[in-house]
Formats: structure tokens, sequence, C-alpha cells
């Protein structure tokens, strides 16, 4: 190796330490890298289905207010109505801030859940909890954008029922995701976890 290279390439070590420590310090200062790379939620988006009462409703009808979603069904037989009753703990413990508010509870079971079944079945809790349906094509398209899993699985006998995530997906008033929604706590805790994001 000639004494030129030997240089060269000592200078082009130097030069890549420089710049690892240049880097270093810029985080240490800024608590973040010199060219931080932005990402959007990848939970949540455009939807565009309907509610108990046929009504039409899209994302944009939930502009300006926190709200939960949670996907499930009206033949669940545990996870559903115990998640359903429990969000209207929540609600009650709201008081007046609870207009404030939106819980969705979106149905992974469009062949069956139709706005009427909906009705009926959210009768039994908070009023203010909105049941969600649409067409197959519209379901599966508002599933992926909340990354929900939902799998038809056939009974002995017949029927069907349905295997799905079942995570409370908190969002806050611009429609972004901001973590899964911890039910594990008395209602009044999570009411008042819920009162930051107004």
């Amino acid at each position: 190796m000639s004494a030129r290279t030997a240089r060269l390439l000592l200078a082009l070590g130097a030069f890549v330490a420089g710049l690892t420590l240049f880097s270093a310090i810029v985080f240490i200062v800024n608590g973040r890298s010199p060219s931080p790379i932005t990402m959007s939620s990848a939970i949540g988006g455009p939807f565009r289905l309907v509610d108990q009462n046929s009504k039409p409703i899209t994302e944009q009808d939930l502009k300006g207010h926190p709200f939960l979603v949670f996907f499930g069904f009206t033949h669940c037989p545990d996870v559903c109505p115990t998640t359903l009753f429990e969000v209207s703990e929540i609600l009650g413990k709201l008081g007046p801030d609870a207009k404030n508010i939106r819980a969705l509870f979106i149905t992974v079971d469009p062949e069956r859940d139709t706005p009427a079944v909906l009705n009926v079945y959210l009768s039994s809790f908070d009023p203010r909890v909105i049941g969600v349906t649409g067409d197959s094509a519209a379901i599966a398209s508002v599933e992926k954008a909340y990354r929900v899993y939902a799998k038809k699985v056939p009974l002995d006998g017949g029927g069907y029922t349905m295997d799905h995530t079942a995570i409370v997906y908190l969002m806050d008033k611009d429609g972004r995701f901001v973590a899964p929604f911890n039910m594990k706590r008395r209602p009044e805790e999570a009411a008042a976890d819920l009162k930051r994001y107004l």
C-alpha cells in the first residue's frame, strides 16, 4: 500500500468517525437524529358505513371528538357484550363530558348484523354507543385500516361464529390512533384518562 493510499484511507476514516461523533452529539443534545423520519399512524383512516339507524357515517362525522373503536359482533357470547358493558360504564362515569366522546362498535359480521339487529342489540348498553355496519367490502376495508383480524369459524351442526381482534382503539380528535385503550381498570380511572384527550 502506497503512502498516498494510506493517507487517503486515514483521512476517510477520520471523516467517518467525525460524522458519527457529530450525529451522536446532535442526538444527545436534541434527543433525536439530525434527520428524523416521521411516520403517520398506520391504524385508522377513512371509512363510509351506516349506523344502527341506517344513517351514513364516515370518519369525518367523528372529527373534533376523541373516540373509542371496538370491533365485534352481536352473536358474540362473551368478549363483545363484556367490552360494551365496560365502555358503557366509562361513559357513565364521564358525566357531562360524555357528550364530547364517541364510541363505535363496528361489526365484523355484516352478513347478520344489519342496522336493525344492531339497534336492538345496543339497546342493552349506553345509548351513546354507535353501532356501525356496511356491506362486506366496506367492512373489510375498515378492518384493514384498523389492522383487525376477523374470520368466520363454522360451528358443529351449522351456523358460525367469528374469531376477531378484541382491542379497544383510542383515537384522538383528528382521528389519529393514540393507543390501545386499557379496559382492565376501574371505570373512574378509564374515564379520567379519556378526559385528557378532550
